[in-house]
């Protein structure tokens, strides 16, 4: 869980901000001034800093100072009801993440604060999730995406409401039915996972469902299945689209009312059982083609949770290098301590078509083989260098060229304003001069200047919004493609009274 901690004098702001920020599954403490929070900065550390300018003994400039000096790595966002434009250049000139003006809604804070964290995150290679967290769900990771799922997992984990996992092959469906167990009140009892494509079509019902004596050739004696040994439990259906049609018209009856009857048994059998299913499959269009029961999924997806490839979540890459590379130096008895920023950049171009479960099987090769103490790109296989070029081709250039044409052509808008100008003085001076001749006269009379400050402003405020635009608000791609540091961006958009949309 991510910690906050709020700066403000006014308990009436630090109650609301708290209870706001606590709704939205954020660890939350409060400070009554700027001496206040840094001395509950020496305790302990903090994800994001959210401080108000205007207060008693130590203000939210002074705090700020401190905070980027003695720890950099902590974002801290300005709310401010005297939101001048010298105060808010002068708080990111001092290094803010961002500032805030009172009022303000809750979207607008919680927007700034997630992306205070994921930008922590992304300029911090080592940060990794919490061990405790790690404990909790057993997933690696606090992407957007991630955060959904954990908010989805505290949800419904306590009901007995069934779910189904949807997800490419190795994304981690087994871990979350696992998180979803160990989070009920079931967790105790069984957790029962069967793989449904992976027991033939003979043998299924058997397993799922258990036998009487007799039943069958070798059933020499009775012998309970799945769903009786999950009983008060779960049990995790992997790959439910690879159920036969047969079995799935007995998954239904389970799913309607607990029941049914063993193989070769006439006594219908009743169970108290959590179904989980997963599959990796697109249910739908395999329902289309007449492969899966329609009615069967809509009983299963009550509450769907689909999780997403590697290629989606790359800001989780960097912990979950970590995760292996912590587990396998363990198991292989190695000690590896770094990993090269090239091989993390390699990973994040990379498009991981294994998702997590390539990702663990490539850490583990490269520990078993790596001879030092650190994992350079020369110890990533060819194949994955390749890969990671060919399937990521370089759209910045492409961008540039697009950029520069339509800086270009208003530069081309430009001239011909100041040439018309230009005709239009010497017309009003009766004066034949070349035109030529005019850029010289008036840089004299500071007229030429000024038309050049004023249309190069102009033309810069043009650029920003229209890229801004482009990058849908996001300060940080807009930045990159205009050539800005992101603070360089963020006092240019004050300066040209531009705001995030």
């Amino acid at each position: 869980m991510k910690k906050v901690l709020i700066v403000d004098d006014e308990l009436n702001m630090r109650v609301v901000l708290h209870a706001m920020l606590k709704k939205k599954g954020y660890s939350v403490s409060e400070a009554i001034d700027g001496l206040d929070a840094l001395a509950q900065l020496e305790k302990e550390s903090f994800d994001v800093l959210v401080t108000d300018l205007k207060m008693p003994r130590l203000n939210g400039l002074g705090l700020l100072e401190s905070v980027t000096a003695k720890y950099p790595e902590t974002p801290v966002i300005i709310i401010t009801a005297h939101g001048t434009i010298e105060t808010a250049v002068d708080a990111l000139k001092k290094g803010a993440f961002d500032y805030i003006t009172k009022p303000f809604d809750q979207y607008e804070l919680i927007s700034v604060i997630d992306k205070a964290l994921r930008t922590r995150m992304k300029n911090s290679d080592k940060v990794i999730l919490g061990a405790g967290e790690i404990d909790r769900y057993g997933i690696v990771g606090c992407s957007e995406k991630i955060r959904e799922i954990y908010s989805t997992i505290e949800q419904i984990a306590e009901t007995r409401t069934t779910i189904l996992i949807t997800g490419e092959t190795g994304t981690g469906k087994e871990l979350i039915a696992h998180a979803i167990h160990r989070g009920s009140p079931r967790k105790d009892n069984a957790f029962i996972k069967i793989n449904c494509g992976a027991i033939s079509e003979s043998l299924i019902e058997s397993e799922l469902f258990g036998y009487e004596k007799g039943a069958f050739t070798g059933a020499a004696s009775s012998k309970p299945g799945k769903f009786e040994l999950a009983h008060e439990g779960t049990i995790f259906l992997d790959e439910i689209g690879e159920l036969p049609k047969d079995m799935q018209v007995k998954l239904l009856q389970i799913l309607q009312d607990q029941t049914f009857e063993r193989v070769g048994g006439v006594k219908t059998l009743q169970v108290d059982v959590r179904i989980i299913a997963a599959t990796n499959r697109d249910l739908l269009k395999e329902i289309k083609e007449g492969n899966f029961r329609e009615d069967l999924y809509y009983r299963l997806n009550v509450v769907p949770i689909k999780m997403p490839p590697l290629r989606e979540r790359k800001e989780d890459i960097p912990s979950l290098t970590l995760y292996f590379l912590d587990r396998f130096n363990s198991k292989l008895n190695k000690n590896i301590q770094e990993i090269a920023p090239q091989v993390l950049d390699c990973f994040k171009k990379y498009r991981w078509p294994g998702n997590i479960r390539e990702l663990g099987n490539l850490i583990e090769r490269i520990v078993l083989l790596t001879k030092g103490e650190k994992i350079s790109l020369d110890d990533i296989p060819d194949e994955i260098r390749n890969a990671a070029d060919q399937e990521n081709p370089d759209h910045e250039g492409e961008e540039k060229d697009q950029f520069e044409k339509y800086l270009l052509r208003e530069m081309e808008n430009f001239t011909e304003r100041l040439v018309l100008m230009a005709r239009s003085e010497k017309k009003g001076a009766g004066e034949g001069r070349p035109n030529d001749d005019f850029a010289n006269e008036g840089e004299k009379s500071g007229l030429y200047r000024n038309v050049i400050e004023s249309q190069k402003a102009e033309v810069e405020k043009r650029m920003i919004e229209k890229i801004l635009e482009e990058c849908s608000g996001n300060i940080t791609h807009t930045a990159k493609r205009l050539g800005f540091s992101r603070k360089g961006l963020q006092i240019k958009m004050v300066k040209y009274n531009l705001r995030k949309k």
